[in-house]
């Protein structure tokens, strides 16, 4: 597993001084919004020296949001939740900032309540990323080449359907869908023979499938400021090799120190044998400046 490890904060962003606590939580007037969210910047710098131990000269940043705005009155509840972060890492010898984290997601679920804890549902996740990406390698004489693989919308994910959910409480949630509808969108100029790229025909900009989805959502204090942000979501194609169910899990752990500084660990794995035969891993580990909202 590539681990991607940012380090220690050595140059905290300058946050407001003159601003007074921030609730995590806030209502509008109408009590039917809750808004919450928080800012996240890590940043590192690294330099040797004749260090005998060894060491490469690096700089490295990242920047993420995560941000939810929900609606609850009367039957009706609906969830919104925001996840976008940028990553770069540039070394000495590389000819190239290379990225650490890129991603955009939006997720909205809708419910209708039925009895209980039990709603009728519909959702909609979409996700794609911000920049390129590339394929590193190295050219005949050693040096260091680059070829562009993905950009935004290139790929890019789109899922919906009506189902149900069962909601305790904004921290606790899952939702199922058994008629779920999942775009993927390519640039056709990139597609590749035997559905390679993505699982996209060549030649073609979509990909449809329609299956079964299933999503879960859990968040948690686990002692006193220290929360565990669970997501997951399953989902499997009716139309072409049911058994392969793709897989996409993340964990968010927050550690606050005060209002403003936190140690922040990400870490996501995905399945999806269309994108790539294996498991996708991705870990974030920092501490910084956190702002809540």
């Amino acid at each position: 597993m590539k681990k991607i490890v940012l380090g220690f904060f050595t140059a905290l962003c300058v946050m407001n001084a003159s601003a007074q606590q921030t609730p995590e939580t806030v209502k509008d007037t109408t009590k039917a919004w809750t808004t919450k969210g928080s800012a996240t910047i890590l940043f590192n710098q690294s330099t040797f020296d004749n260090w005998l131990a060894g060491g490469e000269n690096n700089i490295s940043g990242n920047i993420g949001v995560n941000y939810d705005f929900n609606y609850k009155k009367d039957d009706w509840a609906w969830d919104n939740k925001i996840i976008a972060s940028y990553g770069i890492v540039k070394t000495k010898t590389s000819s190239f900032a290379k990225k650490t984290d890129d991603r955009l997601e939006l997720n909205s679920l809708l419910g209708k309540k039925a009895k209980g804890y039990w709603y009728y549902s519909a959702f909609l996740n979409f996700k794609t990323q911000f920049t390129e990406g590339y394929v590193y390698g190295k050219d005949a004489l050693g040096v260091e080449t680059r070829t562009k693989y993905t950009t935004f919308m290139s790929p890019g994910y789109l899922y919906f359907g009506p189902g149900m959910l069962w909601k305790k409480d904004d921290n606790l949630k899952f939702n199922l869908s058994p008629a779920t509808s999942k775009f993927t969108f390519v640039d056709k100029n990139r597609t590749l023979p035997d559905e390679a790229y993505f699982g996209v025909k060549e030649g073609e900009s979509v990909r449809y499938e329609l299956g079964f989805n299933a999503s879960a959502y859990y968040k948690v204090g686990v002692i006193a400021n220290v929360s565990f942000e669970n997501i997951l979501n399953l989902y499997s194609n009716y139309l072409e090799d049911p058994q392969n169910v793709d897989v996409d899990y993340q964990l968010n752990i927050v550690l606050k120190v005060n209002r403003y500084i936190s140690t922040n660990i990400s870490f996501q794995a995905i399945y999806d044998d269309n994108a790539f035969p294996g498991v996708q891993l991705r870990q974030v580990f920092g501490v910084g400046a956190t702002y809540g909202f």
